[in-house]
């Protein structure tokens, strides 16, 4: 039981990712400041503030990219919920986001589609919120900037969509109901 909560634990989560990432500046800080590195390069290398490292999401194993936020859609208004809960059948994948596929029609930044297989947000519906991510029992949510979206500026990405146990409680609460979980 102890296990499951620490795996489910934000707050132990976090302590985890922390520990972690000062452990990654004290072994960089010790390259740098070995004699060793300093003889041998020719080139400074660059190397990552721990800021820069702190605010970069996790990507899961094999989280392929194959679509951009940015572009040149913003012609595109606001649409109304609720998420067509059929898509899949009307729509086609478009691509992936760190390893999440992306349904179209997406156009940036103003048309974004759906996201997700399991946890699906209709990004184009989504305000942002936020009750999705509160309401979640195991964090399958992080915010994702989204800029010049007409809806919101941000939206949930499901970064952690394997981790979703199914209790539909990101579904029940979103006000637009741009949220869809379909159950394996």
């Amino acid at each position: 039981m102890r296990d499951v909560h620490n795996q489910l634990c934000s707050v132990k989560r976090q302590k985890v990712i922390s520990a972690g990432l000062a452990s990654t500046v004290k072994e960089t800080k010790q390259i740098l400041a070995s004699p060793q590195s300093q003889t041998t390069s020719t080139a400074p290398t660059p190397v990552q503030s721990p800021e820069l490292v702190a605010v970069q999401p996790a990507t899961p194993a094999g989280g392929v990219t194959t679509i951009s936020l940015s572009g040149t859609g913003s012609s595109y208004s606001k649409i109304e919920g609720p998420i067509d809960q059929s898509f899949k059948s009307k729509r086609q994948i478009v691509g992936q986001f760190q390893g999440i596929k992306v349904w179209g029609p997406i156009d940036p930044p103003g048309q974004l589609g759906i996201w997700g297989t399991e946890v699906c947000v209709d990004f184009d519906i989504c305000i942002a919120d936020g009750a999705c991510i509160e309401a979640c029992p195991v964090n399958v949510f992080e915010w994702l900037d989204t800029p010049g979206h007409p809806a919101s500026d941000k939206k949930p990405f499901m970064i952690r969509e394997k981790d979703c146990i199914f209790c539909m409680a990101c579904e029940n609460v979103c006000p637009p109901q741009c949220v869809k979980i379909f159950t394996k």
